[in-house]
């Protein structure tokens, strides 16, 4: 897919992306070949630090955003890598979250950094009522045990390379 970008829109995708990097985000389009301002602006590569005093501090937890065409009218597809551990995140990676669903929440002028940001509040606080893997039978039924499987991640992305 071939995407014309004026270059207002690349500035302001470059300061959005230096703005959310200050609040311990990360969010920058994907680069397509060897020359650094060659970039992907449909598909950006982003990281969320998981949020002081909760079982998911002590990480930086890597989520690929893809956005259609049809953005902003529909919502960016957001996925951590396959396997992730979350009652609200299927086992391909797809995150269940409201705000990402046209026909629940989905707000057109939400930013990435709003994006990321209910996503990082999610984290610690998962939907009961939308489970989408056997880690919401965890939640649900054993907090030990869940918050051990999710203190075992932290220490997983932990320990990669920083972002």
């Amino acid at each position: 897919m071939s995407m014309k970008v004026s270059s207002k829109m690349t500035v302001s995708s470059q300061r959005r992306s230096s703005k959310t990097k200050r609040r311990g985000f990360v969010a920058t389009p994907v680069k397509t070949g060897s020359d650094p301002s060659s970039v992907n602006l449909m598909e950006w590569s982003c990281y969320i630090p998981g949020k002081a005093g909760t079982d998911w501090e002590g990480a930086s937890y890597p989520i690929t955003m893809l956005f259609s065409e049809d953005y902003p009218n529909k919502p960016p597809t957001c996925k951590f890598p396959e396997g992730f551990f979350h009652p609200n995140v299927y086992p391909s990676g797809m995150i269940s979250i409201d705000i990402l669903d046209e026909d629940r929440e989905w707000d057109p002028d939400l930013t990435i950094e709003e994006i990321l940001s209910s996503i990082q509040d999610f984290l610690d606080n998962p939907n009961p009522y939308d489970p989408t893997q056997d880690a919401y039978y965890i939640f649900s039924r054993d907090q030990d045990a869940y918050n051990k499987r999710v203190r075992q991640q932290v220490e997983y992305y932990a320990s990669l390379p920083p972002p």
